[in-house]
This record gives C-alpha cells, sequence and structure tokens, in this order.
C-alpha cells in the first residue's frame, strides 16, 4: 500500500545509548500501559512548554527538541512484541507523554508506524492526541489506513494565560474542524482539557466547547493531573496554583462538573459528551466501551441511549475461576472479587489491572485504592466525602 506522507527535510536522530541510559528510566522505557491503551513512546522532546505537561513527571520538560529512542521499526516490534498486546484487541496510545505526535519533524514518524501496524491487518484502535495543527494533506494520510480504528483526539482547554497554556487554542479548535470535515475512516474526538475552575470554565468557555462539540465525532471532558512534579513547576514560575494539594488522580471538583452538565442538558445543540476517553473513543466508532464502564452506572447517565445499549449488549459478568486463574498468574495476591461493577484484585500495579480490563472488557480495580460513588477514578478534592463534609 502506497501511503502519502507529508514531505520532511530529514529523519529524526536516535539518541545514543549513553544519552538513553542518562534519561529517568520510566522515559527510557518506551512502552507504558495507561487506562486508555498500550501507550509506544519512543520520540521524546516538545517545545510546546504546556505548563501542565506530564512531561514534568519524567524530568524531561526541558527536552525541547524531540529526538527518537529507537527506529520506528524496532518501536513497532516492541509494541507487538509486548507481553501485554494483543491484536484486535489491545487499545494503542501513541506519543502522549513525551511529545506532540503532529508536531511537523514528528509526525512522518507516526505515520510511519501507523502503516507498519496498519499493513499486518490490525484492527487495535489506535489514539493518537494533539494540540498542534493538523491540514487537509494530514487528515489524508489519516484516511489512508484501512484496519487500524483510528482515532484522533485533539486536546481544547481555552486556557488564555500564555504562562499556563502557551499554545493558542484557536490552533487545536482549526484542527479539529479540518479533522472532522475531512474524517473518512478516521474519528476525532473533542479532547476538553484540563478543566479548571476559575480558570477556564466560564459560561464563554462552555459555549466554545459546546461550539466545537458540533464539529467532533464525540466530547470527552476531563480536569487537571496535578501531581507534586507540577505543583513545583507552578511554584517556580509563580504562576497561580490551581489547587492546595496534589493528587495522584486527576482533580474534577463536582460542582465544576455540574456546571458543565447543567449547561449540557440545556437543548440539543451539543455534541455527544463523555466523562471517559474510551467511552468517547468508543461511541465515535459505533462500538461498546472497551474499559467496561458500563458496571460504573452514575458514569453513564449523560451517554447516548443507542451508546448505553451497545455497552449493556457487550457487557458480560466474567466468570471468578477465569479471572482468578488469570490474576494469579499476573501476581495478585489475596481475594480476587467479581461483583456487579468491577473485578477486584490485590497485588497488582496498573499495567496487569489494564491488562485484564481491557481482555474481560469489564473494570478491574485495586482493593486499596477504591474508586468511590460518583467521583470514580478521579481525586477526592472537591467532593463531598461519604460524611458530608467537603473535601477541599
Amino acid at each position: 500500500m502506497n501511503v502519502p506522507v507529508a514531505p520532511h527535510r530529514r529523519a529524526l536522530p536516535i539518541l545514543s545509548p549513553e544519552k538513553i541510559r542518562g534519561l529517568k528510566p520510566a522515559l527510557a522505557d518506551v512502552i507504558e500501559y495507561r487506562k486508555s491503551g498500550l501507550s509506544l513512546n519512543w520520540i521524546v522532546g516538545c517545545p510546546l512548554e504546556c505548563g501542565y505537561c506530564v512531561r514534568h513527571l519524567f524530568d524531561n520538560f526541558e527536552m525541547k527538541v524531540p529526538r527518537r529512542l529507537m527506529s520506528d521499526g524496532e518501536a513497532v516490534a516492541r509494541l507487538t512484541g509486548h507481553s501485554y498486546f494483543r491484536a484486535h484487541t489491545t487499545p494503542i496510545q501513541l506519543l502522549n507523554r513525551a511529545t506532540d505526535p503532529m508536531l511537523p519533524i514528528v509526525k512522518p514518524h507516526v505515520y510511519e508506524v501507523l502503516r507498519k501496524l496498519d499493513e499486518r491487518g490490525l484492527t487495535n484502535h489506535v489514539l493518537i492526541i494533539t494540540r498542534w495543527r493538523v491540514g487537509p494533506e494530514d487528515c489524508a494520510v489519516l484516511n489512508s489506513f484501512t484496519h487500524l480504528r483510528l482515532t484522533v483526539l485533539v486536546t481544547h482547554s481555552n486556557i488564555a494565560n500564555p504562562a499556563i497554556e502557551p499554545v493558542d487554542s484557536h490552533i487545536a479548535a482549526e484542527s479539529l474542524r479540518t479533522l472532522h470535515a475531512h474524517a473518512e475512516r478516521y474519528r476525532t474526538v473533542l479532547y476538553w482539557r484540563p478543566i479548571v475552575p476559575g480558570l477556564n470554565d466560564s459560561d464563554a468557555d462552555i459555549e466554545r466547547a459546546r461550539e466545537l462539540s458540533q464539529h467532533a465525532h464525540a466530547t470527552v471532558f476531563t480536569g487537571l493531573f496535578f501531581r507534586e512534579e507540577i505543583a513545583s513547576y507552578y511554584e517556580a514560575h509563580d504562576l497561580p496554583m490551581p489547587y492546595e494539594e496534589t493528587a495522584r488522580r486527576k482533580i474534577m471538583p463536582e460542582a465544576a462538573e455540574q456546571r458543565i452538565l447543567d449547561a449540557f442538558g440545556q437543548g440539543d445543540s451539543w455534541g455527544a459528551l463523555f466523562r471517559k476517553t474510551s467511552c468517547g473513543v468508543a461511541y465515535a466508532h459505533g462500538e461498546a466501551d472497551y474499559n467496561g464502564h458500563f458496571g460504573v452506572p452514575e458514569l453513564c447517565d449523560i451517554c447516548p441511549s443507542e451508546q448505553i445499549a451497545r455497552c449493556r449488549a457487550a457487557w458480560v459478568k466474567p466468570e471468578l475461576s477465569t479471572v482468578t486463574q488469570e490474576a494469579r498468574a499476573l501476581g495478585a495476591t489475596g481475594e480476587v472479587q467479581v461483583n456487579d461493577r468491577a473485578i477486584v484484585v490485590e497485588g497488582l500495579d496498573e499495567p496487569p489491572r489494564y491488562f485484564l480490563q481491557h481482555g474481560f472488557g469489564y473494570q478491574c480495580h485495586d482493593r486499596a485504592k477504591p474508586h468511590h460513588y460518583r467521583q470514580h477514578g478521579r481525586a477526592p478534592i472537591g467532593w463531598k466525602a461519604e460524611n458530608g463534609t467537603t473535601n477541599a
């Protein structure tokens, strides 16, 4: 298959083994299993300087020039040969933690990896997240892949403070419109994030998202990932601190969510809105959610009725004996439980839990880190506790 590729002057250089050894081990490891998919990050370095970027967690925020850790072919071999990779099942993410995949010097390598995956006949979901420029010529390339279930998620925050968000959100808005207008084989999602109360949740911000939602196959909204490393960057650069404390999970206060849902409920001029990434991706492709969120019904109360029907039809409570056998093989300790909401395990960190979750299409939770009612997968900051008090 001859895939059109945007012209570029030269291939990105590959870092030397010595320089790779100098990276933080988590950054040097090109594969990470995340909830939305097995994440392949063979290119590191980004000039966009978004203040809240997760690159702070990998100690490479100052690495502004993209570089490869290996060739595109080796990256594909690493991915498809990974112990957690399952052909046609495992969702995949490309370059979601260390660069923007649509930067001019990066995207030819993204297209090459997509081509190599597509030539294998793989039908896995593939997610690409960008806030950069996407033109009609890029859409032609993205439409050329015949097997992959490809989704481009366009990050749009409408944050006006250039010290926090130096990339003008109009760039993402225009990319979203272009992607949606030219979509044939791929789908595009408005990734409305990070929403921070008092920063970008005004009536005008919400109206902006409403308008953009009409130029996407689905809209996903979520809060701020605010770890200690990001808080330290804010403090060092005299940026307004969004919260008084940090959290392991994303922060999306109850009141902020309710403002959005109240606006969403007024009329029918919104596109489909979702709380979770995989829900929006699945809806865009006309499929059931591969993360099994249907078992957590309070997440589904804003979903379109046809999507609820799809997820209900696909959602099957797995047999305890089968789950126990697989969980034990992955290293689970203690009791394995399958309730009406999720598989509950002990002794497994996130990658093996996601492996079980995607394999069974059923939520898999760590007993030591429970998902509380309505807060599912989000930090407790800004939510009422069970005793009626409000978390700061």
